[in-house]
């Protein structure tokens, strides 16, 4: 089922500038580069926005934010929807690796119409994030307040550590 919803530029912008991570960065482009944004729906509800306010910068970790994960959780509104986009940093049995993660919050406590309308929404902007290879739908806390669920989504049991903490298998 189709919204009619369109994803606002500044959305796109934002998404390609996170997929595209540039070698040349100098130590202050770096700490500019978004670690975790957040999307809703613009008041008229015609749009898919940037949810202002709600980003992480990687220069932000270590100064005023201690682990970004959680920080991240607890951006999440407990009463309403949004997509995220998170940066993960992982290494695996063999590698370490990058990669973007489109994550569909939808809390049981959230309005009916809301859930309605961004699930409706959701493939609109996923194939507007060409490229994307991780998708999540969260529907409450529990699923997502350990960091072990999103290690799972990322490679299960190859993960062995995400933003560098170790991974309980």
């Amino acid at each position: 089922m189709a919204s009619g919803i369109k994803v606002a530029d500044s959305v796109l912008d934002v998404f390609n500038h996170m997929k595209v991570r540039k070698a040349q960065e100098n130590k202050e482009e770096k700490k500019r580069r978004k670690k975790v944004v957040m999307f809703c729906l613009s008041e008229d509800k015609q749009n898919i926005i940037l949810d202002h306010g709600k980003e992480i910068l990687l220069g932000d970790i270590g100064t005023t934010v201690h682990d970004a994960y959680q920080h991240f959780v607890e951006m999440l509104p407990a009463n309403d929807c949004r997509y995220a986009l998170y940066d993960a940093f992982y290494d695996t049995k063999d590698t370490k690796k990058e990669e973007l993660v489109f994550i569909f919050w939808a809390p049981d406590s959230a309005p009916l119409k809301s859930k309605m309308i961004y699930a409706s929404s959701v493939d609109t902007v996923r194939k507007r994030f060409v490229g994307l290879k991780h998708k999540w739908q969260v529907n409450g806390l529990e699923d997502i307040k350990d960091r072990n669920t999103l290690a799972d989504k990322l490679g299960g049991s190859d993960v062995v550590s995400l933003e560098g903490t170790p991974i309980c298998q």
